[in-house]
């Protein structure tokens, strides 16, 4: 088939972008930047075209003569508190694609989304929810897809705590008690690749999880203990948690919010895992991140060459 990709120039894009290669699809990616996405040119039948994803004629000329949209933009934080930066990636953005490919003649659409959308009082959720309405009561065939926090190589989470515990002895922890359930970027792309192939995938929502639920606070020792670091994770209590939250808002990049913290507010765990009823068994935390949390460079790099081969 011919793919439209909107948002898929990230870490999850360029796991769903080599899954629907294997498939033998080919993939344009809409990017702003392509200069700096150099490692999805080498992805086998991927193109990457430069394009405001924003402008609805723009993206009704992208989608002329494709057979399907796959509508992956998403962002965790927005630079305001109003909800306003969520609304226009997550709302006004699809509500954009739809307009387009109703133009184009496309009907086929691929949607990730997220474990938790329409629930809970975080923007991001809210915002999520928002745009799943949209795309259902647009009439297109869609899919819609729900992961939790996904990982691998490249990853916003794993690394992200791994960088923390090697520079600090204590790590201060907000919400420690949250329920997550990581599920693996290859597992996200092979779910979305098999949609292409499956009736029953028309209209259906697909919630994505890993074999096992998790509270945030196992899983940053669990990552403490991967590196070999003896560090002490202090598990903060709610008001403490809103407080950090709060102070961080006002930090550049937003490494933690007050949407963030409401978010983990809501259990991000699946209720009907959708990976062993479509044929997918789940890869764990354990038999995956620590190649990469413990690689060397040049191991890594190695690694990312293999991964760009299709299969």
């Amino acid at each position: 088939m011919r793919i439209l990709t909107i948002g898929g120039s990230g870490f999850l894009g360029h796991h769903a972008a080599l899954a629907l290669a294997r498939a033998g699809h080919d993939n344009t990616v809409l990017t702003r930047q392509p200069a700096r996405r150099s490692r999805l040119r080498l992805v086998p039948g991927l193109e990457l075209a430069v394009a405001d994803v924003h402008d609805r004629d723009t993206l009704a000329r992208a989608m002329d003569g494709r057979d399907v949209v796959v509508s992956m933009a998403g962002i965790l934080n927005e630079k305001g508190r109003d909800g306003s930066g969520f609304h226009r990636v997550h709302v006004g953005l699809v509500a954009s694609l739809v307009e387009a490919a109703r133009e184009a003649g496309v009907r086929r659409i691929l949607h990730v989304s997220a474990l938790g959308a329409g629930a809970g009082k975080s923007h991001y959720q809210r915002t999520k929810g928002e745009a799943e309405a949209l795309l259902r009561e647009s009439g297109m065939d869609v899919t819609v897809f729900r992961p939790s926090v996904v990982f691998g190589e490249g990853d916003g989470f794993f690394n992200r705590f791994a960088s923390l515990l090697r520079l600090a002895p204590v790590l201060p922890l907000a919400c420690p008690d949250a329920r997550l359930q990581p599920v693996w970027a290859h597992d996200v792309g092979a779910a979305m690749a098999l949609a292409l192939e499956r009736p029953d995938a028309v209209g259906a929502t697909w919630e994505l999880g890993g074999p096992k639920v998790y509270t945030l606070k196992e899983l940053v020792r669990w990552t403490a203990a991967t590196l070999g670091l003896r560090r002490t994770v202090i598990g903060l209590p709610d008001g403490v948690s809103r407080l950090q939250a709060a102070v961080m808002d006002f930090v550049p990049g937003k490494p933690f919010s007050t949407d963030n913290y409401r978010s983990l507010q809501v259990d991000n765990v699946t209720g009907d895992n959708a990976l062993p009823r479509i044929g997918i068994r789940p890869a764990s935390v354990e038999s995956v991140v620590p190649a990469y949390l413990q690689a060397s460079p040049r191991l890594k790099r190695l690694d990312r060459a293999r991964a760009r081969r299709p299969e």
